[in-house]
């Protein structure tokens, strides 16, 4: 907050930070109470969820990495994103319920570019998930690696 109230360092801030700030500073009590509210059921629904499951496994982006001139893609195959939340979305349920995750490379695109798994494990399962991390990682250590870098040892 201290940032955005400076004008010169407000003026550093990347757009989407001050949009945050900006959004942030006209909530009111009973909006945050409403949303405190809405994230306590989402908890709750995730709870029922592993009553069955043990882990949820889900990808760790929408999209493979893009260029860092661009501060976030406008669209994933033609489906505009009406703000730079959409593009990463499928991290809000770990994130959203605060429970355990661990994230683990699964492969890489055409062009070479990384992607990875979260495991999200139920509350408290920090050790569970770290285990399933663990064992994923001895499963596929054998892996080779595309060559990123031209001349590189793998």
């Amino acid at each position: 907050m201290h940032l955005y109230q400076d004008p010169a360092k407000r003026d550093k801030m990347k757009p989407e930070a001050v949009w945050e700030v900006e959004g942030g500073l006209k909530l009111s009590a009973l909006d945050v109470y409403e949303a405190s509210t809405a994230r306590s059921e989402f908890y709750r629904a995730m709870s029922k969820l592993f009553a069955t499951y043990d882990f949820l496994l889900l990808p760790s982006a929408q999209v493979f990495p893009f260029d860092a001139s661009l501060h976030w893609p406008k669209s994933i195959h033609e489906v505009a994103m009406d703000t730079y939340h959409r593009w990463m979305e499928v991290v809000v349920p770990a994130s959203l319920s605060a429970l355990p995750v661990i994230n683990v490379p699964v492969g890489f695109s055409r062009d070479r570019l990384p992607m990875g798994m979260q495991v999200i494990g139920k509350n408290h399962a920090d050790f569970s998930v770290l285990q399933i991390g663990y064992a994923y990682e001895q499963a596929t250590h054998n892996r080779r690696l595309p060559q990123l870098v031209e001349g590189a040892k793998q």
